[in-house]
């Protein structure tokens, strides 16, 4: 494509669900629609592998839809900044884009989030989407045991997941307590469709240990792990484990939205019924706005997609699937909300910044984000403080006061492009 190529009446960021059903119900109305995502594949992390090998079938029906409504799809495309309203600054392989939009969809998803304890940096501690996603790409897991802990449903999912790739899945560990998780269930009478999906992940680990009220402690290992010590707040006991994938449910992915110039509210982007943002001809949709799974994020997509494109009949027709699927979201944030024992997990002595090596003992001098990062460059890695930024609101209650571009790693190439560099 030329550089005169990159301009469309509505482009959407991220290729997850609700990007694709973004996209799929803009392109109804006939406008040049693009989807810009950093990854080689459409779905997103929830739906990745399925074009390869086929298996949710929810997954397929969106995918084929998406293949042919029309819409371009700007793949390997990471968006690092937004330096103008109307302009997103991306980089490629080929080198940097300006993609220029009338309408803007922000579906940027959510990153699993990670907090320190003794020994989470140990190798072979990861996150559970994490090494679902190294498996899928063909990770060798076989005979291999695992210990699956945090806290959310994407524990059972991967669990399940793993098994079938013939992992020995040594035990389940949820930090909610039964009390809560059951009264989730209960809730989720009204959506038959999420009882199925549950008794089949249930079914998938059968024979398996799963504790609730229970967390991890500490990881211990030399070179790799070797066990993790893990506690149900009465009684401590130690698992021996060639793999932990622990994750404490997730994060949104709120520093492009915030770089464009959306509100947020308790961490999500602020939305009004059609899910436009506080800053005109810019939506949002999916996890950014609440963390709430494929079906909400399906709804919200479609919604935004189709309220960008001028069809709001067609939008608001499907407000009352929002509404229950944010009733189900509220549900979810509910149950598996975190205790507050996993604050106090990490010693002085534990990593907080895993990019820059800063421990918590160290952050801990100082009075808030800012600076410590002055001072320590916690938070100024590779990751750019996706990972020790969502630790330290947790554990110290800090967060982020601004974001700065690039919002991704990026090329200094990238940042100063020119017209003659296109």
């Amino acid at each position: 494509m030329s550089s005169t190529d990159f301009q469309f009446e509505i482009v959407v960021v991220g290729a997850g669900p609700a990007g694709i059903a973004a996209a799929c119900a803009a392109a109804e109305s006939g406008k040049r629609v693009a989807v810009v995502d950093d990854t080689p594949w459409l779905g997103g992390q929830i739906w990745r592998g399925e074009q390869a090998r086929p298996k949710n079938s929810q997954a397929q029906q969106w995918l084929r839809k998406f293949r042919d409504c029309g819409a371009t799809m700007l793949d390997r495309t990471s968006v690092i900044a937004a330096p103008e309203p109307g302009l997103l600054l991306a980089e490629h392989a080929n080198g940097p884009r300006e993609i220029r939009w009338q309408k803007l969809i922000l579906a940027t998803g959510a990153r699993e989030l990670f907090l320190p304890f003794p020994g989470w940096t140990l190798p072979n501690v990861m996150g559970p989407g994490g090494l679902q996603a190294l498996v899928k790409n063909g990770w060798p897991i076989a005979g291999k045991r695992v210990v699956i802990c945090g806290t959310g449903p994407l524990l059972l999912a991967v669990a399940t997941g793993l098994r079938v790739y013939g992992a020995k899945i040594v035990s389940v560990a949820e930090q909610a307590p039964l009390g809560r998780v059951a009264g989730f269930g209960f809730s989720l009478l009204k959506h038959p469709g999420k009882i199925i999906q549950g008794l089949s992940m249930g079914s998938g680990i059968f024979g398996v240990p799963f504790r609730l009220g229970t967390w991890p402690v500490k990881a211990d290992g030399d070179e790799a792990l070797k066990s993790v010590t893990l506690t149900n707040g009465a009684k401590t006991w130690t698992e021996e484990c060639d793999f932990l994938a622990c994750g404490f449910n997730l994060v949104p992915n709120v520093e492009l939205p915030v770089a464009v110039g959306c509100e947020l509210t308790d961490g999500f982007v602020w939305i009004d019924g059609l899910q436009s943002t506080s800053v005109p001809n810019v939506f949002c949709a999916g996890e950014p706005t609440g963390i709430g799974g494929a079906d909400c994020a399906l709804t919200e997509g479609q919604i935004a997609g189709y309220a960008a494109s001028g069809q709001v009949a067609r939008a608001e027709a499907l407000l009352p699937q929002r509404v229950s699927w944010h009733a189900f979201r509220e549900s979810l944030a509910k149950a598996y909300a975190l205790r507050p024992e996993l604050k106090t997990l990490a010693t002085n002595e534990t990593l907080l910044c895993r990019c820059e090596d800063v421990t918590l003992g160290r952050v801990r001098q100082f009075c808030g984000w800012r600076e410590a990062k002055l001072l320590t460059r916690c938070g100024m890695g590779s990751c750019q403080g996706r990972v020790c930024g969502a630790a330290a609101k947790i554990v110290l209650g800090w967060g982020a006061e601004s974001v700065r571009p690039p919002v991704l790693p990026a090329r200094v190439s990238s940042l100063i492009t020119t017209e003659n560099q296109k």
